[in-house]
C-alpha cells in the first residue's frame, strides 16, 4: 500500500515535470528607452554669450537687402576674372542672403559683394557668421573686416588696419577651411600671415564661423570651436564686415565648374564685450 503510494506519487511528480518542461517560457516583455536628446552645441562660443552684448545683427528676413546695414561693394567692378554686380546678391525670403557666381552666354563671369563700410564699424569684439558654402570648382567665397587705410604701405597694421579673413573656402581643397591676415598694402610691401583647418564636413550644410578681436590677439572659431589664435598684426582702429564671393584662380579654374554656383549666408552677428 504504502509502495503503491509512492507510485502515485512518482506518477504526479513526472506528469507536473513534463508539463513544465513542455511549457514555453514567456518571453521577456519589450523595453523601449526613452528617446536619447544629443547635448545642445551652442554655434557661439558659450563665453561670448555670457560676457559679451550684441550690438548689431542681420538675420536676412524679408525679401530685399537691408541698405541701412549694407551697401554693395566694388559694383561693377571688374574683380580678377570676374565683375562685381549686384544682381548676383538676393534674400530668398527664408531668413537667408544668397551671393551667387554666375557666367553669362558670352562666358562672363560675375560675383557679389556686400559691406557695412559708412554704415557700421567696429574695433574689437566677437564677430559671427553662419553660412553654407558653394559647391563649385572656381569661386572662394568668404566673411572679413577690412579698413579704408589697410592700402597703406607704411607696416603699421595698428594704425593702418588688417584684413582680417574670419573665413575662406572654395571646392579646390574642399576639407579646409582658411583663416588669414594681410596688412601692409597689396603691392610688394604686402605681408600675411594665415593657417588652414581640415574639417571634413565643411563642405556639407551650415557652419559658424566667428574671430574675437581684443587689442592683443585674434580668436578664430569654427562652430563654437577655437581653431586659431595669433597676436601678429593686431589692428587697433575700427573696422568694417564684408560677405563676398571671388573669383581668382586660387579656387580652381573656373572652366571646369558649374554655375551658377552660391554662397548662403544664414546671420551676420557682432558682440562686444559688457
Amino acid at each position: 500500500m504504502i509502495t503503491n503510494y509512492f507510485r502515485a506519487l512518482l506518477i504526479c511528480f513526472g506528469v507536473m515535470a513534463s508539463l513544465s518542461c513542455g511549457k514555453k517560457a514567456d518571453p521577456a516583455p519589450e523595453v523601449t528607452a526613452p528617446p536619447v536628446t544629443p547635448p545642445q552645441v551652442s554655434p557661439t562660443p558659450l563665453r561670448i554669450l555670457n560676457d559679451f552684448k550684441m550690438i548689431w545683427n542681420d538675420e536676412f528676413d524679408g525679401t530685399t537687402l537691408d541698405l541701412t546695414k549694407w551697401m554693395y561693394r566694388a559694383d561693377g567692378v571688374v574683380r580678377n576674372l570676374a565683375t562685381a554686380s549686384r544682381q548676383t546678391i538676393s534674400l530668398d525670403g527664408k531668413g537667408n542672403l544668397v551671393m551667387k557666381v554666375t557666367k553669362d552666354a558670352n562666358g562672363k563671369y560675375y560675383v557679389g559683394q556686400v559691406a557695412t563700410d559708412g554704415l557700421f564699424q567696429a574695433k574689437y569684439g566677437y564677430f559671427e557668421c553662419r553660412a553654407k558654402m558653394n559647391e563649385s570648382l572656381g569661386p572662394h567665397v568668404a566673411f572679413w573686416l577690412q579698413s579704408n587705410t589697410m592700402g597703406i604701405e607704411t607696416n603699421d597694421p595698428a594704425t593702418n588696419g588688417v584684413e582680417i579673413d574670419i573665413f575662406e573656402y572654395h571646392r579646390k581643397k574642399p576639407d579646409l577651411v582658411f583663416h588669414n591676415l594681410h596688412w601692409n598694402g597689396y603691392g610688394t610691401n604686402h605681408m600675411s600671415t594665415g593657417t588652414n583647418v581640415k574639417l571634413t564636413s565643411i563642405g556639407m550644410g551650415y557652419h559658424t564661423f566667428g574671430l574675437e578681436w581684443n587689442q592683443n590677439q585674434y580668436i578664430f572659431y569654427v562652430d563654437g570651436k577655437e581653431t586659431w589664435r595669433t597676436s601678429t598684426a593686431v589692428s587697433q582702429i575700427p573696422q568694417y564686415m564684408i560677405l563676398s564671393t571671388e573669383l581668382t584662380g586660387w579656387g580652381g579654374d573656373p572652366e571646369t565648374g558649374n554655375f551658377p554656383d552660391q554662397v548662403v549666408f544664414d546671420y551676420v552677428r557682432v558682440y562686444l564685450p559688457k
